[in-house]
């Protein structure tokens, strides 16, 4: 029972924003509230649209998908705070935390806000966040303090000497690929890959004319290995770098690390934790980023991007005062790598925080609490092989991080590999973009461990942290079939989606061995996966006005030899079937979202078969 004498540390939340990235930005405030909020600790989300108006909304709201499912009705179901009322409440709390990405979160702008009245928060100082987040002044200073840099310059919207500008420039660099992009835009927004200086013109044009910035930003294409590094502040404001992460990438077709790439699970793009540099390699990165850190002024934590060269260069092209804070972003990847929890890394930057302003950090009861009470172990399955397997990740992910505040339930990640194998897995290999990349991590482990240990006693040593704020023990992932997996598990949760997960196989062997599972059983687990079975077993129920679209179910092989002749055929015996003027087509035992496609054709059908 709380103590009601006990005050609670009170944090206003600062999300949403003008800038194209406040969907990042409502995923950090999730994440954060997911993992800040406690019986020591009250979060209070304050909302700002895109035009900067704010709003107190419920932490329920964050978890709307976007923020246009909720911005249409803030009038309705927020409460609206003028400037007056907005200042008054951030007087009521005692830290603000900033998760806005982009303009008006990362320029300055809302600390200027803060400062000016006095309320203490989360975050680098005006002055490092304008410096760092003006992409050519940030290239242009740390070029003045002897850093390596590429070339560049800036285009002005209200300037007509575009096209001589670009012209000269690539003319005296001898460039034949570069990089557009706005001056003061998020890391992921209007990144443009060019050929020519008349598609560079062009990307210019496209930015200004949608009023992305003002001000746009030309240099060459790097050619090199992207990374990312985190840097957290230690207990004596000393900058720490966490283990760099390497971004493998195709880039031929003008691929960049774009929004996509970066906030999408995707094969396009692989991740590397800690990268394949050699160990020199990482020192110096780690070395010059809290060097960098240090020159801008930042405080509490940041996310620098940069590139190593085939010259062994290393540049740093990106700063951001506050890095994305999804599940499994690169701030909560590395520090997992070193054995920190999501909590364990929210709480560091908090109580750093509460440091510079003098503020008493409350100390923890629920995990101390928690690690007391017998529990009940749930094994948490995801992955798969199906299409659905990234989708199954985040699901699987995130129902393992909800019950681990259980006072029921002590939950641990297993993942389903491609041949049906399970592999238990530590903390850190859970926060991978996508079950390859998971499973690639799990066959290097012990081969890779030596490494892992040195660079990360290299990286805890500098955060001098106190016992206790490392809270997830390393140990290699462990192998076993799925029967191995059912007779050691008292209760599974399916964290599947498609294939075994939803067809009625794996309940079928949990109802066997009389272990507890969530959802439908197995007989109504192989119905439902089946859409076309599905669909007939509901035709009875016409007459209750339940209705479902006619159905026709047939085999690939039976179109292996149709010619277009055949198609057209077909098509036409289908439409007259079936009814309509087109069609929806998909897999008859996959998952919900996997394989579907409306045809409006016979050729159509023809295309959607041979792929």
């Amino acid at each position: 029972m709380k103590n009601p004498l006990k005050k609670s540390l009170k944090i206003a939340l600062l999300c949403g924003g003008p800038s194209l990235e406040r969907g990042i930005s409502l995923n950090s405030a999730r994440s954060v509230c997911d993992h800040l909020q406690s019986e020591e600790i009250e979060v209070l989300p304050i909302y700002f649209d895109h035009k900067r108006n704010a709003y107190a909304i419920s932490r329920g709201q964050l978890y709307s998908n976007t923020p246009s499912d909720f911005d249409f009705k803030l009038h309705q179901n927020a409460k609206p705070l003028g400037k007056t009322a907005l200042i008054r409440f951030l007087k009521t709390v005692d830290l603000a935390f900033p998760v806005m990405h982009g303009q008006f979160g990362e320029d300055g702008q809302i600390q200027r806000l803060l400062e000016r009245n006095g309320c203490p928060y989360v975050g680098s100082p005006v002055e490092a966040c304008k410096k760092a987040f003006d992409k050519y002044e940030a290239n242009e200073l740390i070029k003045r303090h002897g850093f390596f840099t590429l070339p560049s310059i800036v285009l002005k919207s209200h300037l007509s000497d575009h096209k001589k500008c670009i012209g000269d420039f690539f003319k005296q660099h001898g460039i034949n690929r570069a990089i557009v992009k706005p001056a003061t835009g998020g890391s992921s927004i209007g990144v443009h890959s060019v050929s020519t200086v008349q598609e560079a013109l062009e990307a210019t044009s496209s930015l200004f004319s949608k009023r992305i910035d003002t001000r746009v930003v030309v240099e060459p294409f790097c050619e090199g290995i992207e990374f990312t590094v985190i840097l957290l502040e230690n207990r004596f404001n000393m900058p720490v770098a966490i283990l760099p992460t390497e971004i493998e990438i195709d880039y031929r077709d003008h691929q960049v690390f774009d929004y996509r790439k970066k906030y999408l699970a995707t094969r396009q793009v692989t991740y590397h934790c800690p990268p394949r540099f050699e160990n020199h390699v990482v020192e110096r990165i780690q070395i010059q980023a809290e060097q960098l850190f240090k020159i801008l002024g930042m405080r509490d934590f940041a996310r620098f991007d940069g590139w190593l060269l085939p010259d062994g260069n290393i540049w740093f092209s990106d700063f951001n005062p506050i890095s994305g804070m999804e599940q499994n972003s690169f701030l909560f990847q590395q520090s997992a790598r070193i054995g920190m929890s999501h909590r364990d890394l929210l709480r560091c930057i908090i109580k750093n925080t509460c440091r510079r302003y003098s503020i008493p950090f409350p100390e923890t009861r629920l995990e101390n609490e928690l690690k007391k009470i017998k529990k009940n172990s749930i094994h948490v399955l995801f992955g798969g092989k199906s299409a659905e397997r990234q989708v199954s990740l985040m699901s699987g992910t995130n129902a393992w991080l909800k019950l681990r505040r259980s006072k029921k339930y002590d939950p641990e990640p297993y993942l389903l590999d491609f041949d049906h194998n399970v592999w238990k897995l530590p903390y850190g290999m859970t926060l991978n973009h996508t079950v390859e990349e998971i499973l690639e991590t799990c066959h290097s482990a012990k081969k890779d461990e030596d490494r892992l240990h040195e660079l990360k006693r290299r990286v805890v040593d500098k955060l001098a942290l106190y016992d206790g704020e490392l809270s997830e023990p390393w140990f290699l992932p462990e192998k076993m079939s799925l029967k191995e997996f059912i007779d050691h598990s008292d209760h599974v949760f399916i964290g599947l989606h498609g294939g075994i997960g939803e067809d009625g196989t794996l309940q079928d062997m949990l109802e066997k061995k009389g272990i507890p599972f969530n959802g439908s059983g197995a007989a109504a687990s192989r119905l439902c996966m089946d859409k076309y079975a599905t669909g007939l077993a509901l035709q009875h129920l016409e007459k209750e006005g339940i209705h479902t679209a006619k159905k026709r179910l047939e085999k690939v092989g039976h179109f292996k030899t149709f010619t277009f002749s055949d198609y057209r055929q077909y098509w036409k015996v289908l439409l007259g079937e079936l009814g309509g003027i087109s069609i929806i087509v998909k897999p008859h035992n996959d998952g919900c979202s996997a394989g579907i496609a409306r045809l409006y054709s016979a050729q159509d059908l023809e295309v959607y078969l041979k792929y």
